[in-house]
């Protein structure tokens, strides 16, 4: 068998090769000397464990610019249980209908169908790199939806089909959104995300954020299903007020709070919201200009308006691969992202295990635009060596 030609690698490698979509990459020049603060040994009920984390909460609300009156708690097991927490405890009072483009919208909308066994419940659903027509949503019933397909690249491209004189409640599951796309507070009724995302934090802690109609539901309205402790946020008729002043459910891991706090301080050192905004659709720019003059890679979400800019999805559009079948063309994807990790280059950037073959690059805040101009020209590195590869052994 002739051995393939390959071509040269590139000189310059990225000073930080981590594009996972989550957990994602820390915040430029994170060590572990931002932990050194942490309140580690103490509880998380004394005055000072209050105190980080009712600082977690008003930072949070700072940098996102959440109004005054909505409510923010921190929550046990990241963005997933905040989701929950909403869909078990709200759940059920009217009709509800469900937005789903991707993996993790299509994990809610069988937690509402098979596990809460709701019946009056319409799907709106599309494939990966797609979306519903979301003006299909009826404002007089519940709406459940991602604001950003984290396995899929695609994000809803505004609000406008969210009526303002809404009778239901909007869930939006916004966890790869959150700090990297302006979410627009006054249509959103619950709105979660986990620390993991896109400041880079550790795992295991959500975010839950409710509107004054979120609340009243939670005190007006008790579902016909018992509720496990961790997903109770009001009793006898009244919101559970600690829970959104730093007295959590259960133990938080005060490690974790401290780099989240870092994380929060150093978001507002690049301009806050703003300025995160601004760091992650100028990544999405840079590989965007990339895709354009590449002979053989594509957008996932071929529709710019609705084209994410933290969890950039790439699919082969060369058609030699195009000509696979779904094993080949998998394998050809697997055979990047291996490649790639094995030259040190980029972790963890195949495709959602759901998602169709291909490359997921994180592009959130955390990520500088230089890891991302080195990293582009090894990604025709990788794929030119292992077209090379394969051709010789078809």
């Amino acid at each position: 068998m002739t051995k393939p030609a390959t071509c040269p690698a590139p000189a310059t490698r990225p000073a930080t090769p981590l594009f996972s979509s989550g957990p994602c990459a820390k915040r430029p020049g994170w060590t572990t000397a931002a932990l050194n603060d942490a309140l580690i040994g103490r509880s998380h009920r004394s005055k000072p464990g209050k105190a980080k984390l009712l600082k977690v909460i008003e930072d949070t609300r700072a940098i996102l610019k959440v109004p005054a009156d909505y409510r923010i708690g921190i929550v046990p097991a990241s963005d997933t249980g905040a989701v929950e927490m909403a869909l078990w405890s709200m759940l059920g009072a009217r009709g509800i209908d469900m937005l789903a483009w991707e993996s993790f919208g299509a994990g809610w909308v069988n937690d509402v169908v098979k596990q809460l066994k709701l019946k009056d419940v319409r799907k709106f659903e599309s494939g990966y790199g797609e979306i519903p027509d979301l003006f299909q949503a009826d404002k007089t019933r519940d709406v459940v939806f991602t604001w950003n397909g984290t396995t899929s690249g695609v994000r809803v491209p505004h609000a406008d089909w969210i009526a303002d004189d809404r009778e239901g409640i909007t869930i939006c599951d916004a966890t790869s959104a959150a700090f990297a796309m302006d979410l627009p507070w006054s249509k959103l009724d619950v709105t979660t995300f986990s620390w993991q995302k896109v400041l880079g934090g550790e795992a295991a802690h959500g975010m839950i954020i409710l509107s004054p109609r979120a609340v009243e539901r939670l005190v007006t309205y008790t579902p016909a299903w018992p509720l496990p402790k961790i997903f109770r946020m009001a009793s006898g008729g009244k919101l559970t007020e600690g829970i959104f002043k730093g007295e959590t459910i259960n133990t938080p891991s005060m490690l974790c709070v401290e780099d989240y706090l870092d994380a929060l301080g150093w978001a507002a050192s690049v301009g806050g919201l703003d300025g995160l905004i601004a760091r992650s659709e100028g990544n999405l720019a840079l590989i965007e200009a990339w895709v354009e003059n590449s002979a053989w890679a594509g957008f996932l979400a071929e529709d710019k308006a609705i084209r994410s800019c933290t969890s950039v999805c790439l699919k082969v559009v060369d058609p030699w691969v195009e000509g696979l079948n779904e094993d080949g063309k998998a394998a050809v994807a697997k055979k990047l992202a291996d490649l790639l990790e094995k030259e040190g280059v980029a972790y963890d950037i195949g495709a959602y295990r759901d998602a169709p073959p291909g490359l997921r690059i994180w592009a959130g805040a955390t990520v500088e635009a230089s890891d991302l101009e080195a990293l582009l020209p090894w990604l025709d590195w990788a794929y030119a060596t292992v077209k090379a590869e394969l051709s010789v052994a078809a």
